[in-house]
């Protein structure tokens, strides 16, 4: 069943506070299915904190999971979050998707001062 009867569509906007990450321009889930959104990164950029959070301003958004420097699979809930750090790509997985799942997300990089991030709609 596709949702908004039936289709959650996540536009990804293309701009971001720097062109160090980046994401594609859209991804569709299924309801009660699963939807992966790859974001990619800069060099430089590898054992960085990423994170992946909800809300309408990224600087106040909540922040669902994030990874712990290392490649290895963080998940939290319904969400995971990977890095890739030799392609300088991380995924993120929402699973079991629900209708009001349909909302502002970002891709983000942690770092001292002002994050790097892209914006998920």
């Amino acid at each position: 069943m596709w949702l908004s009867q039936a289709l959650l569509l996540l536009i990804l906007a293309g701009y971001s506070i720097a062109t160090e990450i980046t994401g594609p321009p859209t991804v569709n889930g299924l309801e009660w299915g699963s939807l992966t959104v790859q974001c990619a990164y800069g060099s430089g950029w590898e054992t960085y904190l990423k994170w992946w959070c909800r809300g309408a301003d990224w600087n106040g958004c909540n922040i669902l999971v994030r990874t712990n420097g290392s490649e290895q699979e963080v998940k939290k809930n319904r969400v995971s979050i990977r890095d890739n750090q030799k392609n300088r790509i991380f995924t993120v997985t929402m699973e079991n998707l629900k209708r009001d799942d349909a909302d502002s997300y970002w891709c983000g990089i942690e770092k001292t001062g002002i994050d790097l991030w892209v914006n998920v709609q």
